[in-house]
């Protein structure tokens, strides 16, 4: 029987776009008709349902903020990646991190990163892009793709807390380098923190 791309998502239990990666890796044998659709023959094609063949795999949701005053939207964000995962019907663990979307070093990326490279889990679920990293999401969603790991990212558009967010990472960089320019215990760096604190406040 010959499907088209939203009926084949579904018999396999993955995205539009993990099939269309599969075409192009060749995993999997596509027709064209006429006018250049996609059709599906799923009595001839040897993949199987991931429904089934995965079912021991995991599901992974990944929430992070930047500091420990945002912990209530820490909390938020799991609930949601929890309701979201459970309506889906996957077996989830989701990851809570706090740290900077500049640092490479938290502890919940590092055991997202295991995760990835082991093998163990069908897909990563971000409420946003920029929960992740803010600088180098797509390394991991390349990363993610090596390993068949399907991204779903729950809200594409970017919302206004964000900006918050920024500030904190820039923040933390101008810290850094004022830090090995003036010293941390400096009255110029210690003059310049506070300046750039009122600054963010202001803002």
């Amino acid at each position: 029987m010959k499907v088209n791309i939203g009926t084949a998502a579904k018999h396999f239990g993955v995205s539009q776009e993990t099939l269309r990666r599969w075409e192009k890796s060749g995993k999997i044998l596509v027709e064209r008709t006429l006018k250049g659709h996609r059709r599906f023959d799923l009595s001839r094609s040897s993949m199987t349902s991931h429904k089934n063949s995965d079912s021991k795999k995991l599901t992974l949701g990944y929430a992070r903020v930047s500091s420990h005053d945002q912990k209530e939207d820490l909390v938020r964000q799991a609930q949601v990646l929890e309701s979201f995962c459970g309506t889906n019907g996957w077996v989830y663990e989701i990851i809570q991190d706090l740290g900077s979307g500049l640092n490479f070093q938290k502890r919940g990326l590092k055991k997202l990163i295991q995760n990835i490279c082991s093998g163990n889990i069908d897909r990563l679920v971000l409420t946003h892009k920029d929960r992740l990293l803010r600088f180098g999401s797509e390394l991991i969603f390349s990363l993610c793709e090596q390993f068949g790991i399907e991204v779903v990212i729950m809200n594409k558009s970017e919302e206004t807390r964000f900006e918050d967010d920024l500030v904190q990472d820039v923040l933390e960089i101008i810290t850094v380098f004022s830090a090995r320019l003036y010293g941390t215990r400096s009255r110029k760096n210690q003059k310049l923190l506070q300046a750039l604190k009122q600054a963010a406040e202001n803002v």
